[in-house]
């Protein structure tokens, strides 16, 4: 039978219905994660555009240390998927108090970058005294709200490896919700409290995120879930095997995403140097982009447990078919997502009252190219974070991120940039570049079955 007949044969009520079950709430989680940001931007836009600029540098780079701790966070994630898989419950809760004691130590080290040097990270991607100064103040406040995503982010990719991420995306509402309100009261001062701007959205930041993490971590010990490890597993696990064993699965997954992430950062900086207008128009459309890619990135999660669990039984047939699937559905929802951003532009755009004209008028450029560019990113997004990395194929997604990015990407963008002096929207389109890159190795080496691997055998 033909292998395109054999990928059709997935597409059952069964396997739509199991991965939407996973997919929608990774999905609505990555939905509320991002709105924090726009919900920040939405009201700070509303003060001018040195506070959305300022705004959006200091929240690209807490999204740099974020997209960090999901990296270590993935080491556990690819272990637990398969842990459960093979019914091994004890290896899902020691692979989750890993997980947390060492994203734990990496926070820390992020935390105090923030707290010591806010000024030197915010002048990688703006010259203006102003934007630098506001900046600096919430990376300083935010510092701490790291240290609990550490917790939270490791007990999220537990619960979704064990096909319960509903429980996270609760309390991930609660913390969206609470912060919504701190923002309001904050940054704008009501009930007699004074108004903070950019200072009372970082602090609105920081105590929703307090309470995110005492809620969940009350539901977890309180319940005595499979996840609320103890001091005894802890001590279980500090072992040059096992730390070993997790350090060579999330190491270069961390660096990867590292270098991803810092790329993003770079491309920032490029437009930031061109002016604090095209600076404030991506960081308007930076968090519209988290929201547009929210339900891809909830495909591509679920497929990743998905695939985990198949290896992890040793149905490596079954995962080969899954994975071209899985893409499929992810392109056409690319497809379906950039119709409705379309229909519900203008009346979303039209919400940024406080930006200038020009800044009005850019971002509505840069709109339009993302809507291409979203295509482009929902092929590669599935098939690497959805079927190689389950597969434990990290180091070639690794050098296909430092190449795609680092050698062609950022380079081709910056000469672009700075030496033809070309148009910030056509600057900003070359952000696809690298995801057309992707596209076609991502594509092979998922025909190669090379990332087809059992990690507990």
């Amino acid at each position: 039978m033909m292998m395109p007949t054999l990928v059709l044969q997935q597409f059952n009520r069964g396997f739509f219905r199991s991965l939407f079950w996973i997919a929608l709430p990774i999905a609505l989680q990555s939905m509320l994660f991002s709105s924090r940001s726009l919900v920040d931007i939405l009201m700070l836009g509303q003060l001018g555009n040195v506070e959305v600029a300022a705004a959006g540098i200091a929240g690209k780079a807490f999204f740099v240390a974020i997209i960090m701790l999901f990296g270590v966070s993935t080491g556990g994630a690819m272990l637990t998927a398969q842990y459960w898989g093979a019914n091994n419950k004890q290896g899902v809760c020691e692979a989750t108090a890993l997980t947390v004691m060492i994203s734990g130590g990496f926070a820390s080290v992020a935390a105090a970058l923030f707290l010591f040097i806010p000024e030197t990270i915010m002048g990688f991607a703006t010259q203006s005294p102003e934007v630098i100064a506001l900046g600096s103040d919430y990376l300083q406040i935010t510092a701490f709200n790291l240290l609990g995503a550490a917790f939270g982010i490791s007990m999220a990719v537990g619960l979704r490896s064990m096909h319960q991420p509903g429980v996270s995306t609760l309390f991930s509402g609660i913390g969206i919700a609470a912060n919504m309100f701190l923002n309001w009261i904050l940054i704008f001062g009501q009930f007699g409290l004074p108004a903070m701007g950019i200072k009372g959205a970082a602090w609105a930041t920081l105590l929703s995120g307090a309470i995110e993490l005492v809620l969940l971590g009350s539901y977890l010990y309180g319940r005595k879930h499979l996840l609320a490890f103890n001091f005894s597993t802890i001590k279980s696990v500090c072992n040059q095997k096992d730390i070993s064993r997790f350090l060579k699965l999330s190491l270069p997954i961390t660096f990867n995403h590292l270098a991803w992430a810092g790329g993003i950062f770079v491309y920032h900086a490029i437009i930031g140097q061109l002016g604090v207008d095209g600076l404030a128009a991506m960081s308007v459309i930076t968090p519209i982009e988290s929201l547009s890619l929210a339900m891809l990135i909830g495909i591509s999660n679920a497929s990743a447990v998905f695939i985990g669990n198949l290896l992890g039984a040793n149905k490596n047939d079954e995962a080969y078919l899954k994975a071209w699937a899985f893409t499929l559905v992810n392109l056409a929802c690319a497809l379906a997502t950039v119709l409705l951003m379309f229909v519900i532009k203008q009346p979303l755009l039209s919400l940024f009252s406080g930006l200038t004209a020009d800044v009005r008028n850019l971002t509505d450029h840069f709109f339009d190219i993302f809507a291409i560019v979203l295509v482009l990113k929902s092929i590669p997004m599935v098939m690497i974070v959805g079927v190689l990395r389950a597969g434990g194929d990290i180091k070639f997604c690794f050098y296909q991120d430092i190449i795609a990015q680092w050698v062609i990407g950022i380079p081709v963008t910056a000469f672009c940039a700075f030496v033809l002096h070309w148009p910030i929207e056509w600057v900003y389109a070359l952000l696809g570049l690298e995801e057309l890159v992707k596209w076609f190795a991502s594509s092979f080496r998922v025909y190669s079955r090379r990332w087809i691997n059992n990690l507990v055998a």
